[in-house]
Order: C-alpha cells, then structure tokens, then sequence
C-alpha cells in the first residue's frame, strides 16, 4: 500500500510512501518501548538541551518547512513560517518550564513525608491532522518529551512529508533513536497500535467522529486519551463593540489557515442594531484577503487541503443557500474546480436555527452571520451547540466581556475583544463533542504522566 502527497493547488502528485507493514509498525512500537526504559531515567538537564537544539533547527530550517506544508496542504509560506517559530517557542516553553511543572509537591499528612511525584507514563500514540502539520504535533510533542515519554505519530495521509520530516529534526537534534518515530500507516491501523500493549495513552485531534472511534478504541484497553476535536466557535459582536476592530478580527479568524482551524471563527452572532453596518464592514474586511497560490507572497489564503473537502465545503454553501440563507460574499468555484482546491471567502447571512451553518462546524472560509435581538439572546445563540472549543465576545465594556467570557460562554477558551488562540503558556481544549483533556501549560503536561502519591511512615 502506499501514501500518496497531493498538492492542492493543481492536483499533482507530489511523492509516493510506501506504507508500513503490520511487522515494520509492531517493530516501531517495540523500539518506542526499549527507548523508553533509557529515556525515562534522563534528567531534565538533559531532556532541555535536546529540546533547545530541536527549536533551533526548526528556526534554521523554518522555509524549507513551510515550503513543504505550502506543497502538501496549500498553507501561504509566511502562515507556514509563522507556524515553525511557534513549534519553536513552545519547545522553548517547556524547556524553561517543564522541570518546575512535574517537581514533587509535598503534601502534610500524619506521615513523616507524603508528597505527589510526577512520573512519565511510557509511549503515546498521537494520532494527528493535517491543518497544523507541525504545530499540532509539536503542542503534544514538547511537553511529551520532557516529561520523559517516547512518542508515535499516526499523521494525516496527506501529510506524509511533515510527518517524516519531524522525526529527522528531532534525530538531528540528537533524541535517542525510538523516542519519536512516525508510523505510515493509514487509519484502519490505528486500532492494532492502540491495542499493543506497549502504548499506555492516546492523544488526537482531529473530527469528533474520529474522537469518538478512538475514545471507544482505547477505552476497551483502559487507556488514557486527550481529544481536541472540532468546533463551531461563536463570536458575538454586542452593540458597544468597536466594529471596525471588531469586524477586522472575525475576518481574520474566520480565515486562518483559509479557515480550516477547528478553533476559527465559524458563527458571527450580531446584536440587531449594529447588524447592518457590522456586515457591511465585515464583508469589506473578507473580500479583502487574497486568495492564490501559497507561494505567493501577496497570497492571504490558499486552496482548501483537498479537492474533495473543497466540493463538500460547497455543498454545504448551497445547502444553506436553499435552506433560506443570503449569500452575500463568495461561494463561487473556481473557473478549473477539477484541478484546483481554491475557494474564496464566503459570508452567508441570516442564517437560522435548523439550518447546518447554525449547528455544523464548516471547515473552510465561509461565515455564517446569525442575528439576536439583545444580549441575553446572543449568548443563547452562542451555547446552542453541541461544541464547545472557542468563543469570543466583543465589547467595549470590558467588565461586561469578562464577565460573559468567564461565566456566560460554555467552551473550553473565551476570549474578549480578540480572536480564539493557542498559546504554549495556556491550557487549551474543548468540552461537549470538542473534546476533553487539555494540552499546552501546566495541565497540558500533567495529562500523560502518573500522577503518583508516595507515603512515608
């Protein structure tokens, strides 16, 4: 069998993998296994100096990266840029972090000494999408390594290159062979690499039904699984708002990584009396960013990942158009829609409850614009969801934003008068059907390690 790269942008075959056999995938998960005897007795000092050597090559190697994910999944190469210096700080995180976040925690009992030590749990699979190529792994991947566990990585299949591409930075920058190796394998495999007893815990993001599958894969071995999985995150633009700012950062966000973030912008909730303008800037502010090849500089967007994703993204335009929705930006395919993945950016208003742009995560650079009449009703609006990854609010009255981010708004990350971000020194994760567990900051590394009590009489 094999894994085949695609460039989005015109179709073409970009290079063949041959696909691990059931035997050189059982050898992976066994060398991951021996490593980790050696690995887990390495002190912090030592774990640091291969992490800092890791964050240096990827800043040396930051263009041919970001080349690479323009090639496979159409990222503009300054995104891509962009993308390898944050892969970088959060090594540089967890290397300035990672010791002070797993140091032992006394704790006063009747025992002579009781304390809380943190230990790593062994190989963890990390089953991984193609959106972020190198940054969703790596947001697992630091805080995995220097807390002591070895690491396998299941990529997207349209990935192929970044996935190989990771192992031989981290082998250049010295990890013992086996600490992190790539699994080509397709997904039916993931099942036989969850069941080995050899891997102790599961990470993945990716689509909730993905979630799901393997929630249900590792829970029938008793295994430990992180899940971020998708979103339909929304942002309330309320009547004090600074609608130009306010309309600048959801386009922005609607459109990262030509909107193909589960943490992206997707339902734009307007309080009616600044619905008209809020729209008429919005729209501005959209049609503004240039769709084109990722190797161009002037380039904001380039094509969704797959053609396929692109004529399903589509569909869901014109299911929405039928179902009573306005188009009021975009929704055109390109002139070649068979040899290309493009599409434009795309504002659907008056979007209702029943219809799929209200309740489904739309992934790709389409905005659904639904109106309330007050603030009570908008934040309704914005928990009626079956997610619960991101939300934002915009006002001028921070106390206000605040106090909905803080209490109102049911997702894992609320942001006021901003976009919904990851950031290596925060917590990040959903609720509901986005997931649970967290990744990033101090919790993020307490998720794969035993969290052990030792009691001294």
């Amino acid at each position: 069998m094999n894994i085949q790269s695609i460039n989005p942008v015109n179709g073409k075959l970009v290079k063949t993998y041959t696909e691990d056999r059931a035997d050189q995938m059982n050898k992976k998960i066994e060398n991951a296994h021996a490593a980790w005897q050696d690995w887990r007795e390495t002190s912090f000092e030592e774990r640091r100096v291969l992490l800092t050597k890791t964050a240096n090559i990827l800043r040396e190697k930051k263009s041919d990266l970001a080349t690479l994910m323009a090639t496979e999944m159409g990222k503009p190469l300054k995104d891509g840029i962009g993308e390898i210096e944050k892969c970088a700080l959060a090594c540089e995180y967890y290397v300035e972090n990672g010791e002070a976040f797993l140091k032992d925690e006394l704790v006063k009992t009747e025992a002579q000494k009781s304390f809380v030590t943190f230990k790593p749990l062994g190989v963890v699979l990390a089953v991984m999408p193609w959106n972020f190529p190198f940054w969703q792994v790596f947001r697992f991947l630091a805080p995995g390594l220097i807390a002591g566990n070895c690491a396998l990585l299941k990529h997207a299949s349209n990935v192929p290159g970044c996935a190989v591409a990771i192992e031989e930075i981290l082998l250049q920058a010295g990890f013992p062979k086996g600490v992190f190796q790539t699994l080509l394998i397709g997904s039916k495999a993931v099942k036989q690499v969850i069941e080995h007893p050899f891997v102790k815990a599961v990470t993945l993001t990716g689509s909730t039904g993905a979630g799901v599958q393997v929630a249900q894969q590792a829970a029938s071995q008793l295994k430990k699984t992180v899940l971020e999985l998708g979103g339909s995150d929304p942002y309330i633009v309320l009547e004090d708002a600074d609608l130009e700012e306010a309309a600048e950062i959801c386009a922005y966000s609607r459109l990262i990584n030509n909107g193909q973030s589960c943490i992206a912008g997707k339902r734009f909730i307007l309080v009616k009396n600044i619905e008209k303008k809020f729209i008429a800037l919005f729209k501005e502010k959209m049609a503004a960013r240039r769709t084109g090849d990722p190797f161009n500089e002037d380039a904001d967007l380039g094509p969704i990942a797959r053609i396929d994703l692109r004529d399903d993204l589509h569909k869901q335009v014109l299911e929405n158009i039928k179902a009573g929705a306005q188009l009021t930006l975009g929704g055109i395919l390109p002139n070649d829609p068979g040899n290309n993945a493009f599409y434009t950016p795309t504002i659907l208003t008056g979007v209702r409850k029943g219809m799929s742009a209200y309740t489904d995560e739309i992934f790709g650079p389409v905005a659904a614009v639904i109106s309330a009449n007050d603030t009570k009703e908008a934040i309704a609006i914005a928990n009626d969801t079956s997610f619960g990854l991101g939300a934002a609010v915009f006002t001028k009255n921070i106390t206000v934003g605040e106090q909905i981010a803080k209490e109102k708004l049911q997702a894992g990350s609320c942001f006021v008068n901003s976009f919904v971000k990851s950031d290596p020194r925060l917590p990040f994760g959903g609720i509901n059907q986005s997931g649970y567990g967290r990744e990033l900051g101090l919790f993020g590394i307490r998720e794969f390690v035993n969290i052990k009590t030792v009691y001294i009489k």
